[in-house]
């Protein structure tokens, strides 16, 4: 092992250490709670820039060879997750100010950039549960009654379904390679042995789990419900990142073939269908975007089965406008954590227009449609499905994502059309909303516009 090069490589892991060491010290020396939310800004806004500038001088590494491996582009992942998680510290000023909930949050940007450096499951599995438990935390940590309760349980012991699934599989495919190399498991793709096989499936099951593929998507709807607002804003766009971005590295650049084809296409097809079925049955906004994710979780593993040589490009690019969009729609959201039913947004525009606007941005580009980020995402994505030779899954898919333009034109409809209910007044807007929303506008003007530039730089 090169300790310099270690040092340099994993320069955002290190800067995060450092702010959470900081802010715990923070926290015992201090005899207020509130006081660790520069700190936070500052740190998760120094591991991106690292991330972003070692991925731009194409740095690649492999600092403990087996266990960590890094290329440009998995850095420019890191450096797209850590971004994201800026407008969420913007957001939690105000709702979760206490110096334990940044720990939390650079705990689990942590295990996030952990697993998108790793070779092996063994830091795989690490990281996924440096990410995850700090998570559960963060549900619970701004109660709002039993839902908050019920909905930290249900993650957390789907959350541990889904470790046992990651490490009984591991388990499996070193009992066919004698490896946990993350070359064991493509191996093992193309492996005929029921060992090798069983556990492929259970991995991919452990993903489908994190990312609430149909039918392992039952914990989604009630953790972002449950949770506060930034928290439903990290899991949507922070964790989702990682745990697909974890998701595509591991199948490397191996085609699908055989029976992970079916299994890849027919769950992601049908998350994507109840995704954008059961949104349009929702009364709450955020159990709304709860289904929106499920099903954009479809569309994501369906690269799976495109073009390994676009795959990781595709699902970054869509990560970060799907990301930056959900992102922009909670920064503008009322704030009314106990009501956060749609009908609460009817006659939003005449209240604020900017919020109106803003979500009306957000819910047509979640929609794909053009000229929008979301729609050159999906492109990207089913281009690269049909391009492997999955025309049927291809077409199937995109029947299914127009399900979803009733649910988010219902928001529209609601907030420009709809005259407010009697004596409906606009709660106050969190105070770092308008910097928050500002920066995934500007992203998302960005990625509208020049989609090309921001693929070569991916």
């Amino acid at each position: 092992m090169n300790v310099r090069e270690a040092l340099i490589v994993m320069a955002p892991e290190h800067v995060l250490l450092a702010g959470i060491v900081l802010l715990l010290l923070v926290d015992i020396a201090a005899p207020r709670k509130a006081g660790g939310f520069g700190i936070a800004l500052v740190f998760v806004g120094a591991a991106a820039a690292c991330a972003a500038m070692l991925a731009l001088a194409d740095v690649a590494s492999a600092p403990f060879a087996g266990q960590v491996r890094m290329t440009p582009l998995d850095l420019a992942a890191k450096a797209v997750v850590l971004a994201l998680a800026i407008p969420v510290l913007l957001l939690s000023r105000d709702d979760l100010a206490e110096t334990r909930f940044f720990v939390l949050v650079l705990s689990s940007l942590y295990g996030a950039c952990l697993m998108l450096a790793s070779d092996s499951f063994l830091t795989l599995f690490l990281g996924f549960e440096l990410m995850s438990l700090p998570v559960y935390v963060m549900v619970m940590l701004a109660y709002r009654g039993p839902r908050s309760a019920e909905a930290a349980l249900k993650y957390l012991v789907l959350g541990g379904v889904a470790s046992a699934s990651l490490l009984m599989g591991a388990a499996l495919i070193y009992g066919a390679a004698a490896s946990l190399s993350f070359a064991s498991f493509t191996a093992a793709l193309a492996a005929s042995d029921a060992m090798a096989q069983a556990g492929v499936a259970l991995v991919v099951v452990a993903f489908f789990l994190k990312a609430a593929v149909v039918p392992f998507h039952a914990w989604a709807p009630d953790a972002y419900e449950g949770a506060s607002v930034p928290v439903t804003a990290f899991m949507a766009a922070v964790v989702k990142a990682a745990v697909l971005l974890a998701a595509v590295r591991l199948f490397a650049d191996r085609a699908l073939d055989g029976p992970f084809v079916a299994l890849v296409a027919i769950l992601p097809l049908a998350s994507i269908v109840w995704g954008n079925l059961a949104a349009m049955r929702q009364a709450s906004f955020r159990r709304m975007i709860a289904y929106s994710s499920i099903a954009h979780a479809g569309y994501l593993f369906y690269a799976l089965l495109g073009d390994p040589a676009g795959r990781y490009q595709a699902v970054l690019f869509y990560i970060l406008a799907y990301g930056v969009m959900n992102l922009l729609a909670f920064a503008v959201l009322p704030r009314a954590d106990d009501d956060d039913r749609i009908d609460g947004l009817a006659g939003l525009y005449g209240r604020s227009p900017y919020a109106a606007l803003m979500i009306a941005v957000a819910m047509l580009s979640l929609a794909g449609i053009p000229p929008l980020p979301g729609f050159v995402a999906k492109f990207l994505i089913f281009r690269n499905v049909m391009a492997a030779g999955h025309t049927t899954y291809a077409v199937l898919g995109l029947v299914g994502s127009y399900l979803g333009i009733y649910f988010y034109l219902r928001v529209i409809q609601l907030m420009f059309m709809k005259a407010p209910e009697p004596a409906a007044a606009l709660p106050a807007a969190r105070e770092l909303a308008m910097p928050a929303s500002l920066l995934c506008l500007a992203a998302s003007i960005v990625l509208g516009v020049f989609p090309g530039w921001v693929l070569a730089l991916l």
